[in-house]
């Protein structure tokens, strides 16, 4: 299963096309254009508004089935939880489909939370790729999401990358900046110094 970049556009998050799932739906919908047809589930790293402003006409063009985690989805209405009133916005108000835990499987992909960034942030892992969809919990500079918007926790953060790190990582592709395609690991090990630091 290959995974598509479709780069987010200013302030807004990145959106990754694996197979029939999008990961985040802060992009334009005009983006997916050519995907309609074979979007049918969309996952959401978090509930933060950057990921998920257009969900609703994403939604409305695919039909595709909603998933988040499950402390994470009351910021699909609460625009305190997702900081839609940052981006002079107001929350989608879309109720998921599906509720999301640690462990498990989505089309092929591995749910991981790793709360730290929100409560109920998570990544994707394919492991036939070494694929990382790693969110806002950790970028490709060394850099990982930050912790002090409501609900997040520093602590809670640096166990999440210490639970990515174990894994084996060559893709890492992040909800913000350029993804890599090698030595995906490196990077979350790099993270992981810099937040114990912190």
């Amino acid at each position: 299963m290959t995974v598509e970049w479709i780069r987010g556009t200013g302030y807004y998050a990145n959106s990754y096309l694996c197979g029939n799932v999008l990961f985040d739906a802060g992009i334009l919908p005009d983006q997916i254009s050519g995907y309609c047809d074979v979007i049918d589930t969309i996952i959401l790293t978090h509930c933060h508004y950057d990921h998920i402003a257009h969900l609703m006409e994403i939604k409305a063009l695919t039909g595709a089935e909603v998933c988040i985690h499950s402390l994470d989805a009351p910021g699909l209405s609460e625009g305190r939880s997702n900081l839609s009133m940052m981006f002079g916005e107001r929350s989608p108000g879309i109720i998921p489909d599906r509720l999301l835990a640690d462990g498990d499987i989505v089309s092929g992909i591995k749910i991981i939370h790793t709360p730290g960034h929100t409560p109920g942030g998570i990544c994707g892992y394919i492991e036939d790729e070494k694929a990382l969809i790693s969110g806002d919990t950790v970028f490709t500079d060394g850099g990982y999401g930050r912790c002090d918007f409501p609900g997040g926790s520093a602590g809670d953060l640096e166990k999440s990358i210490e639970k990515l790190s174990g894994y084996d990582v060559e893709g890492l592709y992040p909800g913000h900046g350029i993804p890599v395609i090698s030595n995906g690991k490196g990077h979350i090990l790099s993270a992981l110094k810099m937040i114990r630091l912190y």
